[in-house]
């Protein structure tokens, strides 16, 4: 069907790709294939999205709690024996809602934030032909706060490549920041190039070429850093989700600790042995640092602060109107200033207003305004509307 084409569309350039030899003449050949490769899998992405929402034998799971970790990983690295021991080490008796799904959720409770846990199956047999409910379970991945890779450490590296590659081509970045290239599109006067840095690794030339594959026909492009093309193509799709991972290494029971030495220097591992629950507190505490989450206490006026139900914000979105909106939509309505107590404000309590930064463990006392305050807003705003008429 037109789904296969695509894939068979796909693998064709891939293995171009491969065959040609890289250097200075090829440069812009690759690139080119580079760009159109990336055109057809946006086809995909669209298609995941659309299905991890809809209906049908949908992989829909609702998201609960604080934040969501997606765990991946090659059937019998122990991703099952992990999600066990880690709910069970950790979270109070789940009451599970059985759905049709292959997908059940744990929840862990950590610093009193909940953060749901998910296994994605499937994702790397036959999710990018299409088969399986590969698409949905990727459309899921793409909502997670962080994936977590499980590794089997007697084969860690190969397996680590072909996820990886499945996840980079649905979109997904891992561990990275987008590139700082920025493209203004206009109405005429073609493509200009211009960048602050110096650029080793691509020239005018294939960057404009690159644009005129994507029908970029009038752009401003700035590099503020030496970008490649693929750093290019992922500015210009613009659809990219970057998503920090942990490689979790299991089975270090059954390799020796010279080769636990050589695994131990690579970034972002951790290595455990979930069957013996070695190591799994390490795991635990990297998680909550690579969530990057922060736990602010609510006071209710003239009682002491709620210490065992901290309200779990996301340390880049902490400002006071975000942190009323993970309570309550209505709250700004209402809004007169905040009183804070914590590392965030000089004086304890301090009033502050919507845009002071919150940080991990503040106590925050909303103070609303009186129903007068209300009304009479209600009532300037009546009397400018009378006046506009």
């Amino acid at each position: 069907g037109k789904g296969m084409s695509i894939h068979q569309k796909i693998a064709e350039i891939e293995s171009e790709i491969a065959r040609t030899q890289k250097n200075k003449a090829t440069m812009g050949h690759i690139c080119l294939l580079k760009a159109r490769m990336a055109k057809m899998k946006r086809e995909l992405i669209d298609a995941s999205t659309k299905a991890s929402g809809g209906g049908g034998e949908g992989f829909d799971v609702s998201k609960s709690g604080d934040a969501r970790v997606g765990l991946i990983g090659f059937p019998s690295v122990g991703k099952s024996t992990l999600l066990t021991k880690l709910t069970g080490v950790y979270s109070e008796a789940a009451d599970y809602e059985f759905t049709t799904l292959t997908c059940i959720p744990g929840v862990i409770k950590y610093k009193g934030a909940k953060i749901q846990l998910l296994d994605l199956p499937g994702i790397i047999e036959g999710a990018k032909d299409g088969k399986g409910r590969g698409k949905q379970v990727i459309g899921v991945a793409r909502t997670c706060s962080l994936i977590m890779i499980v590794l089997d450490a007697m084969k860690p590296m190969t397996h680590k490549r072909i996820i990886e590659r499945e996840l980079e081509g649905f979109g997904i970045r891992l561990n990275k920041k987008p590139a700082p290239i920025f493209i203004k599109r206009k109405d005429k006067g073609g493509v200009s190039v211009n960048a602050s840095v110096n650029m080793t690794k691509l020239d005018e030339e294939t960057v404009k070429s690159i644009c005129h594959e994507y029908k970029l026909a009038n752009a401003d492009i700035v590099f503020n850093c030496d970008g490649d093309e693929d750093d290019l193509i992922d500015a210009i799709e613009g659809n990219r989700i970057y998503i920090p991972c942990i490689y979790v290494l299991n089975k270090i029971d059954q390799i020796t600790i010279e080769e636990l030495d050589i695994l131990d220097k690579v970034p972002n591992y951790v290595p455990i042995c979930a069957f013996h629950e070695w190591n799994l507190d390490e795991l635990i505490d990297k998680m909550w640092s690579y969530l990057d989450l922060i736990r602010i206490y609510t006071k209710p006026k003239g009682q002491i602060p709620d210490y065992t139900a901290p309200v779990v914000i996301p340390r880049t979105k902490s400002s006071i109107e975000e942190f009323c909106n993970r309570i309550h939509k209505q709250i700004m309505k209402q809004f007169k200033y905040g009183l804070v107590w914590g590392v965030s404000v000089k004086h304890n309590p301090q009033k502050v207003g919507r845009d002071h930064i919150l940080l991990d463990e503040d106590v925050v006392q909303i103070v609303k305004k009186i129903k007068q305050e209300l009304t009479k807003g209600k009532l300037q705003i009546q009397s400018q509307k009378k006046k506009k008429k």
